[in-house]
């Protein structure tokens, strides 16, 4: 898998661009032929979002998730060779002006990500702006392929934590320093977060970010890098999650995680097909397991 992996991002960054996009449009044409269980479950979470769409509508939806997902790995395979002038170029922001604000204030920011469009590409807009961002990334197997990741978030100016004990007393350090932290929290994949009500039902995600902003005064902003329009991507800043401690830390925990919760829902309500939950994310599915499916 390694090398594939390898071998795949070397011939995407070497490839000309109308080459490597084909290339990614034939095999995300493949993926959504072949894993069944992975269209269940991005069907499953599509109708929580959109719960008006019919079969065909489900269908269409799903078939352009994948479009879009071969998209995001085209991009992120290409992404350190990019130019910085293209990545100036090709970035539209709105809601600049909450995070200008979270990092003039000195207390750090916590970027609040959805699994929607190509975060890493806001990643290293922010870099060119002066802003690197720290995030959280799981472990992979084989740790070759763990670091080869890393080494590609690293060359676009992204400094990457392991996801693992020591993980929130670096986060913490960091936005003490007053830097910028962004995690991905539409998906509790430690599988201690905290119940919230999510597109309707009941599921857990991440304290981290709630507790984080409770515990330094950094804003929480939800915020999330969608694909598009062309070649470009447009990147939405929310206003910050409202985090003041009001009482008991774990009670302040819930609020602000539904809280957020509910502005995460914003964002992907905005381009469903754009983001990739194609594993399990609330009790009741039962369509695929984390070991077999994709992750963004």
């Amino acid at each position: 898998m390694y090398r594939t992996y390898r071998t795949l991002g070397a011939a995407m960054r070497r490839a000309p661009e109308p080459v490597a996009t084909l290339g990614a449009r034939v095999v995300s044409s493949a993926l959504v032929t072949a894993r069944g269980d992975t269209r269940r479950c991005y069907a499953r979470a599509l109708r929580r979002v959109r719960p008006d769409l019919d079969a065909a509508q489900v269908r269409a939806f799903t078939r352009r998730a994948f479009r879009n997902y071969g998209r995001y790995w085209l991009e992120g395979a290409r992404l350190p060779s990019v130019p910085a002038e293209t990545v100036l170029e090709r970035f539209v922001v709105s809601g600049r002006e909450h995070l200008d604000a979270g990092m003039a204030a000195g207390n750090g920011v916590i970027m609040a990500l959805p699994h929607v469009g190509a975060w890493e590409w806001g990643g290293a807009w922010l870099a060119l702006q002066g802003y690197p961002m720290t995030a959280v990334a799981e472990e992979l197997e084989p740790p070759e392929l763990y670091e080869w990741f890393v080494a590609q978030r690293e060359a676009i100016g992204l400094t990457i934590v392991p996801l693992g004990a020591d993980t929130g007393s670096v986060i913490l350090r960091t936005l003490r320093d007053g830097k910028l932290v962004g995690l991905l929290c539409d998906r509790d994949i430690a599988g201690n977060g905290v119940p919230v009500e999510f597109f309707g039902e009941v599921t857990t995600l991440p304290a981290g970010p709630a507790a984080l902003a409770l515990r330094t005064g950094a804003p929480l902003l939800p915020t999330a890098v969608y694909e598009g329009p062309g070649k470009g991507h447009t990147a939405l800043i929310l206003p910050p999650v409202p985090a003041e401690r009001t009482g008991r830390l774990r009670e302040d925990v819930a609020r602000v995680t539904q809280d957020l919760a509910r502005a995460l829902e914003v964002l992907i309500r905005r381009a469903p097909d754009q983001w990739y939950m194609f594993q399990p994310n609330w009790p009741s599915d039962r369509c695929a397991s984390p070991s077999t499916a994709p992750t963004a």
